[in-house]
């Protein structure tokens, strides 16, 4: 089985966050092929299952998704290399897509708390570019900031392959 994790914040107040990216795309992929979402609170998860892939929604909060990845990965007894994790990437223009495998965390905090609780980073990255604050914003406040309504309609236009 494949585990595909889309990264980002529960609750309403995220939602469109540039930190929620994995979200959106994850909903789209999901809401593309009919599929519906089914809370897991013993894996602190959302989750919906299509063919050999478990798609996942971590309802940890973003710093924490490794304890929600790991438990998923122990119960299902998934092969970390068959992970894959889709996040936000500052280091990225805006809807760019890059596909990593073993890479390290770059200072993505959710990407260093699965890594920190599989105890390793031979996983899948889809890193999706969010771009860079300007004006000396801080990173932290730029990615948890709404995406602007045409920045989300570039987002929207990626594809997912899972």
């Amino acid at each position: 089985m494949k585990l595909i994790v889309g990264l980002g914040n529960p609750g309403e107040k995220y939602k469109n966050n540039r930190h929620n990216v994995g979200f959106v795309l994850i909903d789209k992929y999901a809401k593309e092929h009919g599929l519906v979402w089914e809370e897991n609170s013993k894996l602190k998860a959302l989750t919906c299952k299509v063919e050999d892939k478990l798609l996942v929604k971590p309802q940890t909060f973003m710093n924490n998704s490794g304890e929600s990845v790991s438990q998923i990965i122990n119960f299902y007894k998934i092969d970390p290399e068959d992970l894959t994790v889709i996040h936000d990437d500052v280091d990225l223009p805006l809807g760019e897509v890059k596909k990593q495998f073993a890479s390290g965390a770059a200072g993505h905090h959710g990407v260093e708390s699965i890594i920190s609780c599989l105890g390793t980073k031979e996983f899948w990255r889809v890193r999706i570019g969010v771009g860079r604050p300007s004006g000396g914003m801080q990173v932290e406040d730029f990615v948890l900031q709404d995406f602007l309504k045409e920045e989300l309609a570039v987002i929207n236009k990626i594809g997912l392959e899972v």
